[in-house]
């Protein structure tokens, strides 16, 4: 558990030497409970400490690094059930199945669409993260050709998925560093996979009907010398899902079974019904799976499940911006229009998109409001009249347009005046509320404007 500020406090020296910077060892003791500061800062901590803080500061749930290189996934080390006492660390990796029984130009073409599954969001690329090679032929020089084909047409991890440990183990020896994961061990497998996860220093997916047969798995594993593990407790049903791995992020957090300090891995059975498997995936990105695989995908799939891992895991104390500046859309000239909003990333996508949608090209002129929406830095006095006025005036705007209008969103209608009076010889004019009303806008008000 994590220690108190009292608690670290009663480890102290109580001195109050203030040789760590801070006026008292109480005050040191709450900077260390919040992980803003080192134990090293105090010249006379005790061995004592120095034990009990380092045992607080392991994560309760085990790092396991997927993968190598530009293609390394890093699971767990989370510390919260919920991201807004801290933050998430390390999103759901999203794994995608391709059958080793497919026909070669399916299977080259479903490798290619997996690897190729690439979108840009908010300033952000976000991918799938791994394919997962499905033993379905039962054979095993059909599985380790595919492997081996697989790996020539993608740099992504490979999941070998499989029952046999031998086969298995047989595409994890020729493909190498190529392989990102095991997966398959069983209470009757557990032995012949753990031997070759740790020759292959693979981490190892372990399945178990039940939390209990689960935690015996883990410690048979762990018995053989295996430390990189994530632990898949079945699917039955979707409240099932809802329940294991709630149960074992809480187990974990709570450091009452060391068992269950591990990532854990939701697999989707085969030709589970595409809506019903994109709603199960979504529930384990939602609710603490390391890893989520689609046995049987669709395209459409893609998008939103991306979409709502990056929402999931964008930290809400630090908000998605970009840089405070002047940013032409298309060809912007000295007639274009310039518009103003906040630096929150999704407010200039979605207001720039539109405005490239338009026909018309533009300058965007971004405020830093700190990573706010424009309603939420106008509520916290960070998108004023006078404060945004300033920024444009000094912004350069000025120099690149002839004309002195510039067009503000219409839920902040209230600043026009302060900022006209902020902005002397400009005319401010409020646009549309919606960033999707900017092509009607620019129809409607701006191009008759112009006559």
């Amino acid at each position: 558990m994590a220690l108190t500020g009292i608690q670290i406090y009663k480890l102290l020296p109580q001195t109050n030497c203030k040789e760590c910077g801070y006026p008292t060892c109480l005050a040191f003791a709450m900077k260390l409970a919040a992980k803003q500061v080192s134990l090293e800062l105090c010249p006379y901590a005790s061995e004592e400490a120095e034990t009990a803080l380092g045992a607080a500061s392991v994560p309760p749930i085990r790092k396991v690094v997927i993968g190598y290189h530009e293609q390394k996934i890093e699971l767990g080390e989370e510390v919260v059930l919920f991201r807004h006492e801290k933050t998430f660390y390390h999103p759901t990796a999203l794994a995608l199945g391709v059958p080793d029984d497919f026909s070669d130009d399916d299977f080259d073409r479903a490798v290619k669409t997996i690897t190729g599954a690439s979108y840009e969001r908010a300033g952000e690329t976000i991918t799938i993260n791994m394919l997962a090679l499905m033993d379905r032929s039962n054979e095993t020089a059909v599985y380790v050709e595919r492997a081996k084909r697989a790996v020539e047409l993608s740099p992504l991890p490979l999941v070998l998925v499989s029952d046999d440990p031998d086969r298995a183990g047989a595409a994890a020896e020729v493909i190498g560093n190529h392989a990102g994961l095991l997966c398959g061990a069983t209470a009757e497998s557990v032995t012949a996979f753990a031997r070759i996860a740790k020759s292959q220093k693979l981490p190892l997916v372990l399945r178990a009907p039940d939390l209990e047969a689960l935690g015996s798995l883990v410690e048979s594993a762990r018995s053989a010398g295996v430390e990189d593990i994530l632990i898949d407790p079945g699917f039955s049903a979707q409240a099932d899902v809802l329940r294991h791995h709630t149960l074992i992020r809480r187990i974990a957090l709570d450091r009452v079974g060391k068992e269950f300090g591990y990532p854990s891995f939701l697999s989707i059975p085969p030709q589970t019904d595409p809506r019903e498997a994109a709603l199960i995936a979504s529930l384990g990105i939602s609710k603490y799976a390391g890893v989520v695989l689609i046995s049987d995908w669709r395209t459409w799939q893609f998008l939103p499940l991306l979409t709502l891992r990056q929402n999931i895991y964008t930290d809400p104390q630090k908000p998605l911006q970009v840089d405070g500046g002047i940013y032409p859309v298309g060809e912007a000239n000295e007639k274009s229009p310039v518009y103003v909003t906040t630096n929150f990333s999704l407010t200039y996508f979605m207001v720039s998109t539109e405005i490239d949608g338009s026909g018309q090209p533009a300058w965007l002129v971004i405020v830093d409001a700190e990573g706010m929406s424009v309603l939420t830095a106008w509520s916290a006095g960070k998108f004023g009249g006078e404060l945004v006025g300033k920024f444009v005036r000094e912004s350069g705007i000025a120099e690149k347009v002839s004309h002195r209008k510039v067009i503000i969103p219409g839920y902040v209608a209230v600043i026009q005046g302060e900022m006209e009076d902020a902005l002397p010889g400009w005319e401010v004019i409020v646009g549309p509320q919606e960033a999707a009303d900017i092509p009607a806008f620019v129809k409607d008000v701006w191009l008759p404007m112009k006559k």
